[in-house]
C-alpha cells in the first residue's frame, strides 16, 4: 500500500511561495496542505507562527493567496487549513473552489458547526488526537471526509527529536473507526521518524520540518530534496510492511 505524503507551506510566506508547490509535486507529495497566513494561529507551535508573521507582514490575506493559486496549475490535491472564524465567513469555501482547493482542515472548529463547511467539491477532514474519548473519535471517523488529520501528541506543531508514544496508539483507535486513510501529524521531522509513523498510519504530515527549512532561506529546490527524503522513507516502509 502506498504511503500518502502531505507536506505543508505557509501561504504567502515569501514572494516565490508558490514555486514551492511545484517542487512538493516534483519530490513526490500526494497533496499538500496549505495553510492560511492567521495572526492567532492556537494550534500551531514557533515555527509556523514565525512562518504566519512572515506572510502577515508582506500583506498576505487568505483573499490574496488564494487568488495566486487561482492562477497556479498544481497537479496534485491542495488542502487549506485556517481557522473557524475564517473559514466560517460567507463566500469563503466558494474562494477556496475558485483557487483549485479541494480538502479543508479547520482545527478549532467544532463538530455542531461543520455543517456551515458542507459544500460540494471541498472534503472537510477532522483532527483526532490522543486524548479523544472513543465515542467523539467514532464521530469523527463517520463525518471526516477525505482523510482523517490523527494528531500524534498533545501540544502545538513543531519538530521534535522522536516520534511521541501516543502516535501508534491513536492511529490504530483512528482505523477502527473510519475507511478513510489516516494521516499523522504533529511532531514528524525527519525521514526516520515519517517511516515510523507511516508503519502504523496511511501517510505523514509534514509542516514545521519544511517551514524551518525555508524560513532559513532554503530554496524550492533544496526543500523538494527533503521531501524526496520523505518520500523515500515512506516507500521503503510500505515495501516493508
Amino acid at each position: 500500500m502506498t504511503k500518502l505524503l502531505m507536506p505543508y507551506i505557509t501561504a504567502g510566506v515569501g514572494p516565490d511561495w508558490v514555486a514551492y508547490l511545484t517542487a512538493f509535486e516534483d519530490a513526490g507529495a500526494d497533496l499538500i496542505e496549505v495553510g492560511l497566513p492567521f495572526s492567532d494561529p492556537t494550534v500551531d507551535g514557533p515555527t509556523i507562527q514565525e512562518a504566519s508573521d512572515a506572510a502577515l507582514s508582506r500583506g498576505a490575506t487568505p483573499a490574496s493567496v488564494l487568488a495566486e493559486l487561482a492562477t497556479t496549475p498544481v497537479g496534485v490535491p491542495l488542502i487549506a487549513s485556517t481557522y473557524a472564524n475564517i473559514a466560517l465567513r460567507p463566500g469563503f469555501t466558494d474562494a477556496l473552489r475558485a483557487a483549485g482547493i479541494t480538502g479543508l482542515i479547520v482545527p478549532d472548529l467544532p463538530l455542531d458547526e461543520l455543517a456551515g463547511l458542507s459544500v460540494p467539491g471541498v472534503e472537510v477532514s477532522l483532527l483526532a488526537s490522543p486524548v479523544t474519548p472513543d465515542d467523539r473519535l467514532a464521530e469523527i471517523g463517520r463525518r471526516s471526509r477525505g482523510f482523517v488529520y490523527a494528531v500524534s501528541v498533545m501540544g502545538t506543531t513543531g519538530e521534535r527529536d522522536r516520534l511521541a508514544p501516543s502516535a501508534a496508539a491513536l492511529a490504530v483507535r483512528v482505523k477502527k473507526v473510519t475507511d478513510l486513510p489516516v494521516l499523522l501529524g504533529f511532531g514528524i521531522s525527519t525521514p526516520e521518524q515519517a517511516a515510523e509513523a507511516a508503519a502504523v498510519a496511511d501517510g505523514v504530515i509534514v509542516g514545521a520540518a519544511v517551514m524551518r527549512r525555508i524560513l532559513d532561506g532554503a530554496g524550492p529546490a533544496e526543500v523538494g530534496a527533503f521531501v524526496a527524503s520523505l518520500r523515500d522513507a515512506l516507500s521503503g516502509s510500505a515495501a516493508v510492511r
